[in-house]
């Protein structure tokens, strides 16, 4: 596949192997026809705990797999910087996330639609997330089985799990046994990327499958350095292996996979962004684009602990050597037992207002309790319940520092910013400690430990969400989706202004979605494969 000048060609170029890029790879590889190459900055997807659904907490500041981003200081939540894990791996953040599938509200998708997004409503997006699944519980209307991905029930017997569903059902919030089903609102149990007790990233529902083929090549530790343009015509990308410069051309197109954060720093870097930007970093300008990198979107969370009068939470098995080896030895033997927890067992989602049309607040429940998120868990009995609002107001930017591509970017999300952001977790935190104190708690909840009974006001509440407020992993919209001029892609995913250039990830969302973006990721690389074998006919 090499040229006179030693340069490999191929059809496509593939600049990261995530949630979307691994997608990308088995479709555009699977009739033959095309050559694919895949690069993938980080290594093989080789670390033991990938594979171990609770491994995500091992991983969650393992810099070998993880880009290990903060942002800058955040003003609304006290000058703080926020940790921002991003998958470095084949997989993506597939391969180190919480792993629950949750494609968002049929209206999310129908706004897109209204915003001048044709193809793009939920009967138009529906189609894909059916194709990419394979559904434990098996097909209908809403979902399919004969997909890659598996998606699966929980496989693991928890009193406090199924106690928060019950209490939800005792303060007036329905049980929902599908959130991705014809409603997404009420309380209920999360579905999982995972098949037997084993996490299921797109590099092993998609990648793995592929890489027999002749016409598939995927290199690893192949950090993208920029795409070198004839004209505006993308024709190269050029990235670092082994400390050497090498090149790849395309020679029909190169699909920008690199997540919310990687993909608008690589355009930024080729000359494709804010003008001003470029210049202060002495890039050549290709396409003045002021929208690459604006829009920066993500989910806050807010966590609530709760000491537990039994000792049935994770906590107590992590705690006690015996338990923590039976724990092990059940995991290793039958794939089942705490280690196949997720980041959120069972939850709920719920309007802060019935003037809303749709939920605005997702609830993670976890029967385990730490300080932060990665870290050892309490040596109390203590379970945790977080408060994610949906639809955020609040927007960001993210920019380059450097014409270097190792260095990290600029990330500011600004979470917070609005009154209405600020009102949805005020009102969400106290319908959750509602839940968290109906009759079907009442065995099991001693005290709140987090943020403690004496914070009532809406004052001190905020300045709790002010003071411990997280990300829930959920960057999106940097290459946005759209017709108006701050717009990065239009409805093809073709960024606009130039030839032979998609973005296919979470970046092109045109706003954030009400729930987890893996599985919306997945959906949107699904249906761009097929866009992008309409155009090569």
């Amino acid at each position: 596949m090499n040229n006179n000048n030693d340069v490999a060609e191929y059809d496509y170029v593939v600049v990261g192997a995530g949630s979307a890029g691994c997608v990308l790879a088995n479709r555009l590889s699977a009739d033959g026809k095309h050559s694919v190459l895949l690069l993938e900055a980080g290594p093989k997807d080789t670390n033991i705990w990938i594979h171990v659904p609770l491994g995500y907490g091992k991983l969650f500041k393992e810099r070998s797999v993880n880009w290990m981003y903060q942002t800058e200081p955040e003003p609304g939540l006290n000058g703080r910087q926020v940790f921002q894990p991003r998958g470095k791996v084949l997989g993506g953040s597939s391969s180190i996330n919480g792993l629950l599938y949750v494609r968002g509200q049929h209206e999310d998708y129908d706004r897109w639609r209204q915003r001048g997004n044709a193809g793009w409503g939920y009967d138009d997006v529906l189609p894909y997330f059916r194709k990419a699944e394979n559904q434990q519980r098996g097909a209908d209307k809403y979902h399919g089985s004969d997909g890659p991905l598996p998606v699966s029930d929980w496989r693991h017997h928890d009193p406090l799990s199924e106690a928060f569903v019950v209490a939800a059902a005792e303060v007036g919030i329905p049980t929902n046994p599908d959130f991705n089903g014809a409603t997404q609102e009420g309380a209920g149990f999360f579905q999982t990327t995972t098949q037997r007790g084993r996490r299921a990233s797109t590099a092993r529902a998609y990648l793995r499958p592929a890489m027999a083929r002749g016409n598939l090549r995927v290199e690893t530790s192949a950090l993208a350095q920029r795409i070198l343009f004839e004209g505006r015509k993308a024709k190269t990308v050029e990235y670092k292996q082994e400390g050497r410069l090498r090149k790849a051309k395309a020679r029909r197109e190169i699909l920008v996979s690199s997540g919310a954060y990687n993909s608008p720093q690589l355009l930024q870097l080729s000359g494709v962004g804010p003008g001003d930007l470029l210049k202060q970093h002495d890039i050549e300008v290709v396409l003045d684009a002021p929208g690459v990198g604006s829009d920066l979107q993500d989910h806050m969370q807010v966590r609530i602990v709760t000491r537990s009068a039994q000792a049935v939470t994770l906590n107590d098995v992590v705690n006690n050597p015996v338990r923590r080896v039976m724990a092990g030895l059940r995991y290793a033997a039958l794939r089942k037992g705490p280690l196949t927890i997720a980041a959120g067992t069972s939850g709920a989602f719920f309007k802060t207002s019935p003037r809303l049309a749709s939920p605005d607040i997702q609830i993670h429940f976890l029967p385990f309790s730490t300080d932060k998120m990665g870290e050892k868990l309490h040596p109390f009995s203590g379970f945790t319940a977080s408060v994610c609002q949906l639809r955020p107001e609040s927007r960001g930017s993210l920019k380059i520092k450097s014409a270097d591509a190792s260095v990290p970017p600029e990330i500011r999300i600004n979470y917070l910013a609005t009154e209405t952001d600020r009102r949805a977790f005020i009102d969400g935190i106290r319908i959750l400690r509602k839940i968290l104190a109906a009759p079907a708690l009442k065995p099991y909840a001693v005290a709140e430990v987090d943020p403690g009974a004496k914070v009532v006001s809406d004052e001190d509440l905020l300045e709790f969400c002010r003071r411990t407020g997280s990300t829930v992993y959920h960057p999106t919209s940097t290459c946005r989706m759209g017709n108006d001029a701050l717009a990065v892609v239009d409805q093809r995913l073709k960024v606009r202004g130039i030839e032979g250039l998609r973005v296919v990830d979470a970046s092109i969302m045109p706003d954030l979605m009400s729930g987890n973006t893996n599985a919306p990721t997945i959906m949107i690389a699904e249906k761009a494969s097929d866009m992008i074998l309409e155009d090569a006919r």
